[in-house]
Formats: structure tokens, C-alpha cells, sequence
């Protein structure tokens, strides 16, 4: 139950990886890592849902002035490695290795960051585009979502080529310009370079943004994801005649609405248990190594492997153990936007609502879709309504009913849950895993930090709980160079100062040290390993 690896330390750069340490101890490499970061948080390379394409909108302008930035910043990277632009900011950066027989390392992250909204610019500590560093932490949008990535990589490379390191295995970097956006604009573009410049599968392994690790009782979980959930917003029109509110209908569209959002709501989806799921792996993570975990739940996780009744009776018990079970186990179903009326005295002639949800990595989303049509047609078909769900005409002919129900995709969001990555027995995971807790192991932090860790299946969903992370990152675009894809990022929960996306922005700085130790362990070990392709 939850096997784990040995810590994976470079045994052919021995020296190199020693002297790094060593100097990554110090008080001047610090400071100037941390003012790296916080250079690159000064520049305000936000990503607004608008912005229009590159050559148009100048809104694009400020990720040339942080090109520009890294450039003077990280000089023997641009002096060595050759950068492609795509898009026209968004960058691939290519360290060719000596065995062009061996498939490349790509480290993916992205420049760009979410606006700070200026009705909250008051309650920061510091501007939220300061950069500043305060002794402890390097605060500002983006210090941890995703210039550590940007930064965190180019600094361990910087790093590795003033000690006159070569690699053997090529690596590859891509930094994506719009991820907070979905990377229409960047990591589409990176994607398609990287099939017409490399091919598919022709990538050993990818590690974007993603998972963390956490203490739990004493032990540290890191989590890289390995699994996404699906994407989907569906839209529900209701489209009724108008008329004076006088002489109403018995039921109005808003009515009928109400009607299709309440059916929807008494038929949640259903979680769905399953041994091969990462989940389950999770769980086994936890039950095993996590100390606080309950005795009678430790067994019956241990039970569960091998008895279809055990499991089905861990199944019952979870909603009331993990307040996150449903949402990580499940497709999840959230009525969030919903519309109708102009005005008091006039029958709303089209009203609609909005539902989002994320597709458990055991569904599809035809089968969503099939779902959500199957919970609408009863309640058409009784208001005398015929139904269009997803471009198809289900039920009562138009021609003889009283309006319309209309199905659809409401921003053309439909995403599929994400191949799921091997783990155990898996050479590439073996391979992050035992670099993790290489790190982990041999790390430079002054708190008091546990000494026990393990790497435990992680599954990206939207939101952070034990073993779940944050985010839909760029990796959606890169699904065919490999198998093997990993959304970590190395950074503990407790090295966010107010987590991302909110006021008061702020990474540890002992925290994004660590993350250029994992980055510079992990391009090594990818170096010299037989675990890779």
C-alpha cells in the first residue's frame, strides 16, 4: 500500500550538486535569488480574459520588458541556450544535450499573472507589485503563482552553467503568457511548436506548476498531480412568448427554470470509488503514513484492497470523513450564474442559468452531457417545451410545443479529463519521487521541518485539500508529447503567505530556495538516470 522510493541524489555529480548547495547556503547567492524573483514580480505581466492577440493588443507590451528582465538577469542562459519566441511572448528554450538519442526534460511554468484589483491595493501588506522583501518573505502578484517557476528554473540553470555543467539529456523549457486565462494565446502555441518541432511522444517527462507538500501529523505529503479532472460549463436557456403579467401563464420561464435548476440539484452526481483511481491512491497514502489518520479507517483502507465489500463500506463512510471525497472522487456540479426578466410587468421571453463542472477522471464529457440532457428532458417534456440538448432534438417536435429548452456548451469549455499519468513501477515517477524526497531530505531550511517524508498520487481539481492541488495548468496542451506529465511545483502550504490569487500575495523565501534545490536535483538526476526514455 503506497510504495515508496529511495531519495534520488546525482551519484555521477556528486561534487556539482555538493558545491551548489553550498553555495546556495550562502547570504549573497540568497539575496540575489530573492531579488530575481522579486525583479520579476515588479513587472506587471498581467493576463486580462480579454486581451486580444499579441500583434494588436498593448495591453502585451510589459512580457517584452520582462524578456528583456530575464535576459539581463540570467545572462549564460541566453548566452547558451537557444530561445524560440512563440506567439510573440511566449518563449521555448532549447539546452541541447550530447545523447540526442535520449527524449528531453521539459520544465514548463508561465510569466503571467492575474490582475490586482485596485479596490483591495489598501489591504496589502506591501504594494502587490512591490517585489519586496521583508527578511522572510518576497511579497507581490505572482511571487507564488508562477514567477517562482520562471524564476526558480532559469536560476538553477544559471547556477549549473557557471559551474560548467553540460548535459547529457537535452532540455527543453516552456514558459506559457496566458495560463490564468486557459493558454489559448501561449501554451496552444507552445504545444503545436514543440509536435512540429520534436514530435509526439518524443518527450521523456514534463513538470509544470501544480502540486505541493504538506505536513500532516508530522509527516510530509508531496503531491505531485498526476491526474485532471474534465471541464464543463453547461448553459440552459429557456425561451417562453412574452406578454403583459397580467394575463400570465401558469408557469413563466423563470418558473420553468427554477424548475430545471431544482431537478438538477436533487440529482447531485454521485462519487464513484475505484481502486485504479488516484483517489484511492491518495487515500492509501494516508492511511498508511499519515498518523493522525483514524485506526478503524486504516483498516478498512487495508481491508478495501482486496474485498468489494470493504470498499463499498469505505465508500459510505468517506462523505462524512473528507469533507473533499465528493469533489475529488466525483464530477461536481455548481449552479453559478443565472439570468431573466427586464421588467415587472412583462413576461421574460429568455432566461437562462449557468452550471460548471469538473469531470471526475473516470467520466467523459459525452457522458455528461448524456447526464445532463437525461435530468432535463422530464421537466421539458412536462411544460410542454421541446428540448435541443447539445445540437440534439430530444422529446416533443417544436412544431407543437409551447417553447424551447436549449442545452449547450456555454463558452465552448469542454475539456476531457487528462491521460492519467503512470505511477507506481512507473520509470518517470520513480524518478520525480525520488528526487522530491531527495530535497526534501537534504533541505536548507531553518524551521523546524519534519525529517519523514513520502510522495503520495496527487489530482488537480480546482482546489487544495491534502492531496489535491490547485490548478488547470498548461499542461492541457501538451497532452501528446508524453505520458508522462507532472504538475509540481515543490512548495510547502506553509510557504504562501495568503495563497494566490487574493491580496497579500507572498512566498516564503527560504520556500523558493527550495524550489530552486528541486529544480536544479531534478535536471541532474534526469541526466544521468535510466528511469527516463
Amino acid at each position: 500500500m503506497c510504495p515508496q522510493v529511495s531519495a534520488i541524489t546525482p551519484s555521477s555529480h556528486t561534487t556539482l550538486i555538493d558545491t551548489l548547495d553550498e553555495e546556495y547556503g550562502t547570504k549573497e547567492f540568497k539575496l540575489k535569488a530573492y531579488e530575481s524573483l522579486g525583479g520579476a514580480v515588479r513587472i506587471p505581466t498581467v493576463c486580462y480574459d480579454d486581451l486580444g492577440a499579441p500583434e494588436e493588443d498593448p495591453r502585451w507590451e510589459v512580457f517584452d520588458d520582462f524578456h528583456t528582465y530575464i535576459e539581463q538577469r540570467f545572462p549564460k542562459v541566453h548566452a547558451i541556450l537557444k530561445r524560440t519566441k512563440v506567439a510573440t511572448y511566449a518563449a521555448v528554450y532549447h539546452w541541447q544535450g550530447t545523447d540526442t538519442s535520449l527524449k528531453p526534460l521539459l520544465l514548463a511554468a508561465h510569466i503571467d499573472v492575474v490582475p490586482a484589483l485596485a479596490a483591495t491595493e489598501a489591504n496589502w501588506i506591501n504594494p502587490p507589485f512591490s517585489g519586496y522583501y521583508d527578511g522572510e518573505w518576497i511579497w507581490g502578484r505572482g511571487s507564488c503563482d508562477d514567477k517562482p517557476g520562471v524564476i526558480g528554473i532559469m536560476t538553477a540553470i544559471e547556477a549549473l552553467l557557471e559551474q560548467g555543467f553540460k548535459p547529457t539529456r537535452t532540455v527543453i523549457l516552456a514558459f506559457g503568457i496566458d495560463e490564468e486565462r486557459g493558454g489559448q494565446t501561449g501554451a496552444a502555441a507552445i504545444g503545436k511548436y514543440l509536435v512540429n518541432t520534436y514530435g509526439e511522444d518524443s518527450i521523456s517527462m514534463i513538470v509544470d506548476e501544480g502540486g505541493g507538500f504538506s505536513d500532516l501529523s508530522g509527516t510530509v505529503f508531496a503531491t505531485p498531480a498526476v491526474a485532471e479532472k474534465g471541464y464543463l460549463d453547461v448553459r440552459v436557456d429557456v425561451l417562453t412568448p412574452g406578454g403583459h403579467s397580467s394575463r400570465p401563464p401558469r408557469h413563466t420561464g423563470i418558473g420553468i427554470l427554477a424548475s430545471v435548476v431544482t431537478e438538477l440539484e436533487a440529482n447531485p452526481h454521485v462519487p464513484k470509488l475505484a481502486r485504479d483511481r488516484t483517489y484511492y491512491q491518495g487515500l492509501q497514502c494516508r492511511a498508511k503514513y499519515d498518523a493522525g489518520f483514524p485506526s478503524e479507517m486504516r483498516k478498512l483502507v487495508s481491508e478495501s484492497q482486496t474485498s468489494d465489500e470493504k470498499l463499498h463500506e469505505l465508500e459510505t463512510k468517506l462523505d462524512d470523513f473528507d469533507p473533499a471525497y465528493s469533489a475529488s472522487a466525483g464530477t461536481t456540479q455548481a449552479i453559478d450564474i443565472i439570468y431573466g426578466g427586464l421588467k415587472i410587468n412583462a413576461l421574460p421571453e429568455a432566461v437562462y442559468a449557468i452550471t460548471n463542472h469538473r469531470i471526475a477522471d473516470h467520466s467523459s464529457v459525452s457522458e455528461l452531457q448524456d447526464r445532463f440532457a437525461s435530468i432535463v428532458a422530464p421537466v421539458a417534456a412536462k411544460h410542454n417545451m421541446s428540448l435541443n440538448a447539445f445540437g440534439k432534438e430530444i422529446g416533443l417536435e417544436a412544431s407543437t410545443t409551447w417553447g424551447l429548452v436549449k442545452v449547450s456548451d456555454a463558452f465552448g469549455s469542454g475539456l476531457e479529463p487528462a491521460p492519467v499519468t503512470p505511477t507506481t513501477g512507473s520509470g518517470p515517477y520513480e524518478l520525480l519521487s525520488g528526487t522530491i524526497l531527495s530535497t526534501l531530505k537534504t533541505n536548507l531550511r531553518t524551521d523546524d521541518f519534519p525529517e519523514f517524508s513520502v510522495v503520495s498520487p496527487g489530482l488537480s481539481l480546482g482546489r487544495l485539500a491534502h492531496h489535491l492541488n490547485m490548478r488547470f495548468p498548461d499542461t492541457r496542451h501538451y497532452w501528446s508529447l508524453t505520458r508522462h506529465i507532472f504538475r509540481y511545483g515543490h512548495r510547502g502550504t506553509t510557504d504562501g503567505y495568503n495563497g494566490a490569487h487574493t491580496i497579500n500575495e507572498a512566498i516564503r523565501a527560504e520556500g523558493f530556495l527550495e524550489q530552486i534545490r528541486f529544480f536544479t536535483r531534478l535536471i541532474l538526476n534526469a541526466d544521468e538516470t535510466d528511469l527516463l526514455d
